[in-house]
């Protein structure tokens, strides 16, 4: 089955229809569904019915990056993703990113039947990207202005588009030198990760900046605290707000989404793409 998802995952990032990247947090303290998928059972049910709903990858994390979270050690982070990973595989060919920032865990993971390695940290970790070119997975490059304990401490830009286009660009020619192929590359901003709602809405605003670059772009935006301070609503309660800065996302040409509420994102980015073939 990992194969076969490599192969579904590889027409993935070269294609032009948009992607849903269900979450799948194994972790009792992430902000929107911590502690609700952290025994197998649950993690699977979750994943199969994301799979069902529209879901074209399964994004699974030991260890939530929300502001002021606790660190997770690596062996816990393992524990925690590696039996999940195991039994999703034994039921499906979909793909599995692993959304994790530590050379082990990518390692464990992928070796466990994950086909993709997600990192807030842009591989920054020492052995990360040789990590990753060993293994032989695409990875997901995301900006990130300080680290989780402390990244909404006043974070501060010159221009945060033009900051995170070249932070990223940066990163991918690391990557490709190292050799990583550049169709291997996925690029994420980093949505609520060392910036305000100012700077959020800016790189919403100008998504069009980063989408013009030769590499997919990835939004993560669900149910995110720049949802919470525009409609007054709590994380439970933003789908619509979601919802529609995915469609937006979309327009300014963003393909890979990773969302909670996977069966609305996928039913509006359906709409989107029939406009379109229109």
């Amino acid at each position: 089955m990992t194969t076969i998802a490599s192969q579904v995952l590889k027409q993935h990032l070269t294609g032009t229809m948009p992607v849903i990247m269900g979450i799948l947090n194994v972790t009792p303290d992430s902000f929107s569904d911590g502690g609700e998928y952290d025994c197998i059972d649950m993690g699977v049910q979750r994943a199969l019915e994301m799979q069902a709903e529209g879901a074209s990858i399964i994004d699974i994390g030991g260890e939530s990056t929300r502001p002021g979270a606790l660190p997770v050690n690596t062996e816990q982070e393992i524990e925690r993703v590696v039996p999940v990973i195991e039994a999703i595989r034994q039921q499906s060919d979909i793909p599995i990113s692993i959304d994790t920032s530590k050379p082990e865990v990518m390692r464990a993971a992928v070796l466990a039947g994950a086909n993709l390695v997600n990192d807030v940290n842009a591989l920054r970790a020492e052995g990360a990207v040789a990590c990753c070119v060993e293994l032989g997975v695409p990875v997901c490059l995301m900006h990130m202005q300080g680290e989780p304990r402390t990244m909404q401490q006043n974070p501060e830009y010159v221009d945060v588009v033009s900051d995170v286009r070249d932070f990223l660009i940066q990163r991918a020619q690391t990557c490709m030198d190292a050799g990583i192929a550049q169709s291997q590359i996925l690029l994420d901003p980093g949505f609520g990760f060392g910036k305000t709602l100012a700077h959020n809405l800016q790189l919403v605003a100008r998504l069009d900046e980063l989408c013009r670059l030769d590499f997919p772009v990835l939004i993560g935006l669900s149910r995110k605290s720049m949802f919470g301070a525009i409609l007054d609503r709590p994380v439970d309660d933003r789908l619509i707000g979601s919802v529609v800065a995915a469609v937006v996302a979309y327009g300014k040409g963003a393909r890979w989404f990773r969302v909670h509420d996977v069966a609305e994102t996928s039913d509006a980015l359906r709409v989107c793409v029939a406009i379109d073939q229109a």
